[in-house]
């Protein structure tokens, strides 16, 4: 790791100082990384976040060389606790882009110490390697998180399933579990009405789960709802697409059992947003039906890759996205601090 330059090689001010007109530039240079190094695109996040920084209501800072800006960083006050939703620099004179990066991350975390009422801080850097900010995310002060970004080929996935099928057709031992649901659930398209059942099931799906001590919104039913809000009806993992994410329900009760998320982040990638099951209906191989059901309706529609996030301990998870074609295409780190434990 490159040391951090002097201040003198940069000057680092207030984010409310500068309007969307003058970051509009950086902020398309970063949508242009996502696209090379996560297949998304970033465009429409780019607008929607460039309609709160046009309104001053975002904290942060910008990095100027020589006058020019050359990076950014913000974060979100949620109560108690503070995301730091991004950092990205670009194009300074003498200096490495996460240089930069690291000095605007220094001043950030440097303003929230001192934010009064402030007793959490969350951050995933997805453009960023795991370990490149491992000095000022250092333990005890936080606790880090390696995460998985695993992409999936669908027309190699495609052939596994030609594969299977003739395996299946001859009667094999070693065809792949049955793409129906059991007698006793209903495998259905999502629909709007299970928002409510959705957001209950991931509160119950994550208590005890490594995942809910890295984003605390999956600890209670609020934040859960809160979650579901950001990914159904907001634009911040790309556009939700109702055909292509899938419920189970029990057919006797109508309970929410188990569902799979899914949205487009490109003309030809989606995402899988999420994917869970509950803890009563686990050990069924639900989980490998509902993420069957996604790709393949993913394919008919012409897709091309599949993309999708875990955390890098979840070792089941991931042997169950690895038996489906995933492959890891990038490896990033979940920061966070919580004076309260």
């Amino acid at each position: 790791m490159s040391s951090v330059p002097v201040a003198s090689e940069i000057e680092v001010l207030d984010l409310r100082h500068f309007s969307a007109r003058q970051l509009r530039p950086l902020l398309e240079r970063e949508a242009e990384a996502w696209r090379d190094r996560l297949l998304w695109d970033y465009r429409s996040s780019t607008e929607l976040l460039l309609q709160y920084l046009e309104s001053r209501i975002l904290s942060g800072f910008v990095a100027l060389d020589r006058g020019r800006i050359c990076g950014y960083t913000f974060c979100v006050f949620e109560g108690y606790k503070a995301i730091i939703g991004d950092a990205f620099a670009v194009g300074h004179r003498s200096m490495d882009d996460s240089d930069v990066t690291q000095i605007l991350l220094i001043h950030m975390l440097e303003m929230l110490r001192n934010t009064p009422g402030v007793d959490r801080v969350e951050s995933q850097l997805l453009l960023f390697d795991a370990g490149r900010f491992a000095r000022i995310f250092a333990e005890p002060v936080f606790t880090v998180y390696p995460r998985l970004f695993l992409e999936c080929n669908l027309s190699g996935y495609r052939a596994a399933l030609a594969a299977r099928s003739r395996l299946s057709a001859q009667g094999s031992a070693q065809q792949a579990d049955s793409r129906e649901a059991p007698a006793d659930l209903e495998l259905r398209s999502w629909e709007a009405m299970d928002y409510q059942s959705a957001g209950e099931l991931v509160y119950a799906s994550y208590i005890g789960h490594t995942d809910a001590q890295i984003n605390d919104q999956y600890c209670s039913l609020h934040g859960s709802l809160r979650f579901l809000h950001n990914i159904v009806r907001f634009p911040g993992c790309g556009v939700f697409e109702a055909s292509f994410s899938w419920t189970l329900r029990e057919r006797r009760s109508g309970a929410l059992v188990g569902m799979v998320l899914c949205s487009r982040v490109g003309v030809k990638v989606a995402h899988i947003t999420q994917i869970c099951v509950a803890q009563d209906y686990r050990g069924r191989g639900l989980g490998r039906l509902l993420l069957q059901r996604c790709l393949e309706s993913l394919l008919r529609a012409g897709f091309e890759t599949a993309t999708l996030t875990v955390t890098e301990e979840n070792e089941q998870a991931l042997r169950l996205y690895q038996q489906f074609g995933f492959v890891q295409r990038h490896r990033f780190d979940a920061m966070v601090l919580d004076t309260r434990r």
